[in-house]
């Protein structure tokens, strides 16, 4: 038994399933839905990135250490936004000025951690798809994908400093927002599928 091709290969499958619900759950504006499955991706995430890690070669060690520290960065900051809504702001009554930092649908303090996580996210992603070494047309998507998924960091991370998420979001019912998080699902959902099928076929 590889657990070292087992372990990356379900964290794949995980990152797969969880961004396709997630997708779902953002249509059918199921939020605690998403909320929910936003706490497994980055363990999905994890798994599937420590698996790239640790079979990358040498001379790309460094690329796929980064990589690695920035999906530990990404995954506890996602994990606190995410708990956090499904606890404190789901089971408590909040003032108004708690609700505005830390409640997600209001696009204050907690949401802009979210971007923040996902811009690292991003970042993980790159230096990752930077540390593959390609042996066939899978691994090239993947890796394409990956690296490409990079430039992530730049909207997550300074879009929200201009306020263009909360005026996305809060026309015409936050469809906008939904529409933009479904958009990025169909891009990262290969990821996930590819992913799977480099370890299944190592």
């Amino acid at each position: 038994m590889d657990l070292n091709r087992m372990i990356p290969a379900a964290g794949s499958v995980i990152v797969t399933v969880t961004v396709f619900l997630f997708a779902i759950f953002q249509i059918i504006n199921f939020t605690i839905g998403s909320f929910f499955v936003c706490l497994f991706l980055p363990i999905g995430f994890i798994m599937m990135t420590a698996g790239l890690h640790n079979e990358c070669e040498s001379d790309r060690k460094v690329s796929a250490n980064i990589g690695m520290v920035f999906a530990a960065v990404y995954c506890m900051l996602i994990m606190l936004v995410y708990f956090t809504q499904l606890t404190t702001v789901n089971n408590e009554q909040l003032t108004e000025q708690a609700a505005k930092l830390i409640n997600f649908r209001k696009f204050g303090l907690i949401f802009n951690y979210d971007m923040l996580g996902y811009g690292i996210m991003a970042l993980s992603t790159f230096f990752t798809g930077l540390s593959i070494k390609t042996n066939n047309k899978t691994d090239k998507l993947l890796k394409a994908l990956m690296m490409i998924h990079g430039v992530f960091f730049f909207s997550c991370t300074f879009m929200p400093m201009t306020g263009m998420f909360t005026r996305l979001s809060s026309d015409s019912g936050g469809i906008g927002g939904r529409l933009a998080m479904v958009a990025w699902c169909l891009y990262f959902l290969p990821v996930g599928i590819f992913s799977f099928l480099h370890f299944r076929n190592r």
